[in-house]
């Protein structure tokens, strides 16, 4: 009888184990969405509607807005369509220390508008005296800032460039950080590589 029963019991834990479903209810950690970038590729950018040369990113298309108010200014954008950024540029022609002063207050007075939205700003200023190149960027950090990289650069005489990097979707900086730090290098490249003409 004792055989009779153990081999019951053990008939009905294996029964058992079989039957038993496994339900893998464990919380998964909270993750982004994979973001493969290629390596940088850039091709001089040289136009007879800007008087100046520089290098862009080949994945980036250029495209021409409206004319500007003064003659001479210039306003184009750097698109990224795969990644949905935008590099909005503004070029205006300046008219000695007043009028470059106002154009660095304008583009700082750009940058305060995200203040409200940044956890810190990192600006750095750069100097190129060989090729006239004069400029400060400003990376703007924070989960829910509109526009994380802005800049100008100046030849202080003739020369003014002002730019903000857009990314076109509802600010989440920490899951867009690999698409935000691929262009910022590439508007680094672009302003090292400017060239009055």
């Amino acid at each position: 009888m004792n055989k009779k029963i153990l081999l019951i019991v053990l008939g009905t834990l294996a029964l058992m184990t079989a039957c038993h479903r496994h339900n893998d209810e464990t919380p998964k950690p909270q993750a982004y969405l994979r973001i493969d970038i290629p390596q940088h590729d850039y091709a001089l950018c040289d136009t007879a509607a800007l008087p100046f040369t520089f290098e862009r990113s080949t994945l980036s298309t250029m495209e021409w807005k409206k004319n500007p108010d003064r003659a001479g200014d210039r306003w184009f954008t750097l698109r990224y369509p795969n990644y949905k950024g935008y590099v909005f540029l503004s070029y205006k022609r300046i008219g000695g220390v007043a009028d470059l002063k106002a154009q660095i207050d304008t583009s700082y007075r750009f940058v305060q508008d995200n203040f409200s939205y940044s956890s810190g700003v990192d600006e750095n200023k750069f100097v190129n005296r060989p090729n006239r190149l004069y400029g400060t960027t400003y990376h703007l950090k924070g989960q829910n800032v509109a526009s994380t990289y802005q800049f100008y650069v100046t030849d202080s005489a003739t020369h003014f460039l002002r730019g903000a990097l857009y990314i076109d979707c509802t600010p989440n900086n920490d899951s867009l950080a690999p698409v935000l730090e691929y262009i910022q290098a590439d508007i680094n490249h672009m302003l090292e590589s400017i060239r009055w003409r």
